[in-house]
């Protein structure tokens, strides 16, 4: 997902200024613009330790909202790549100076501890009912979607690596029958998908070699149609993912 220059109306704007306009590809604003922030801090084109335009700048120069950026900001913090700092501005971070654990977005509001147990319980739940009924495309797509999480992690592209866990669960709803699921977890997405952020600063290598072969034992369990496995697995990886996050549950 990166920034795509297009011109409207031989160069023309909407509003017939001539300026040209910065459209942005399929997918969310917000998960694209941290992904193209993401690729300028690998290319180096935003170097460690620079601090980056205000947020008034950058939102022009990419021509996106200030809501979209400061969220887009937010979720790149939250992976340990840059830090805002009261009063001088967000830097990016240096990988070797990184913290150990970034701060929980939502403390104000919600318990770190009670959005995994909450996941713990849906979560292992869904395993264990689409265990008991997927179907055979329904099981390729999960083993689609855990392919793209695997290559994200790969590429170094975090954003699009915690952006694959997500369909992941959607996808795995859909044999378990459970058509009310999206109206239940539309108001507790992006905490869900905070708590999947939040460990990855802490996340060495072996501990992510670790979360890839979890969820390969918890597609195994499905395609085995064993719904005990199935739950046991997944709730013993949000255990160990909550464990990156300094909690025990």
């Amino acid at each position: 997902m990166a920034v795509v220059p297009v011109q409207m109306d031989g160069g023309r704007d909407a509003d017939g200024k001539g300026n040209a306009r910065v459209m942005w590809d399929k997918g969310p604003v917000t998960q694209t613009i941290a992904r193209r922030l993401q690729e300028m801090i690998r290319s180096g084109e935003l170097k460690a330790g620079e601090r980056l335009p205000s947020q008034r700048v950058l939102s022009e120069q990419l021509n996106v909202s200030r809501p979209s950026l400061r969220e887009a900001l937010l979720t790149l913090e939250t992976l340990g790549l840059v830090q805002t700092l009261p009063a001088r501005g967000t830097f990016v971070m240096d990988p070797a100076t990184r913290p150990a654990q970034t701060t929980w977005r939502y403390d104000d509001a919600h318990d770190l501890r009670e959005v995994f147990q909450t996941r713990l319980l849906i979560e292992g739940e869904l395993a264990r009912l689409a265990a008991s009924a997927i179907t055979p495309d329904a099981l390729a797509g999960l083993q689609s979607a855990a392919a793209q999480f695997e290559q994200a992690w790969a590429q170094g592209d975090l954003v699009a690596h915690v952006d694959a866990t997500w369909p992941c669960i959607r996808a795995s709803r859909r044999p378990a029958r459970t058509g009310c699921w999206p109206r239940c977890t539309a108001p507790s997405a992006k905490l869900l998908t905070e708590t999947q952020r939040q460990p990855i600063p802490n996340t060495d290598p072996d501990r992510m070699a670790q979360s890839i072969a979890e969820h390969r034992a918890i597609l195994a369990a499905m395609e085995r149609r064993d719904p005990d496995a199935a739950q046991a697995h997944m709730r013993d990886h949000i255990r160990n993912t909550a464990r990156c996050a300094g909690l025990q549950i």
